[in-house]
């Protein structure tokens, strides 16, 4: 009985990891021990690291909101408090995109949600 190489189903298979191994350094590119252990730990973080990315973001936006309010005389939890009260339903990406790039129009949303 001839002997029986793995064939193409096991080159597939070592080759989706090797691809998926391009941009690591040294061996964790060129063997397929070294990559495919390395890949795999890739993977685990890269779930892990979908669901960091939206709190970080999240923080991010909240800092960039508190130092705009605070340039406007406010705080970031009275703003918030103010804007829901107002039932001004923008969301913290938004206003931290104001607060960056367009400091007036922030200025105005602070002024319209501020109590007299």
């Amino acid at each position: 009985m001839p002997r029986a190489k793995r064939g193409f189903k096991a080159r597939r298979r070592r080759n989706k990891i090797m691809k998926a191994a391009k941009g690591f350094w040294g061996g964790r590119r060129r063997l397929y021990k070294q990559a495919a252990a390395t890949v795999r730990r890739s993977w685990r973080y890269e779930t892990r690291d979908r669901r960091n990315k939206k709190r970080e973001f999240r923080r991010l936006w909240v800092v960039r909101i508190n130092a705009a309010a605070r340039r406007c005389g406010t705080s970031y939890s009275r703003l918030i408090g103010w804007m829901k009260k107002a039932g001004v339903e923008l969301d913290r990406k938004i206003l931290a995109e104001l607060a960056v790039h367009d400091a007036a129009g922030f200025e105005k949303v602070v002024a319209s949600v501020r109590p007299a």
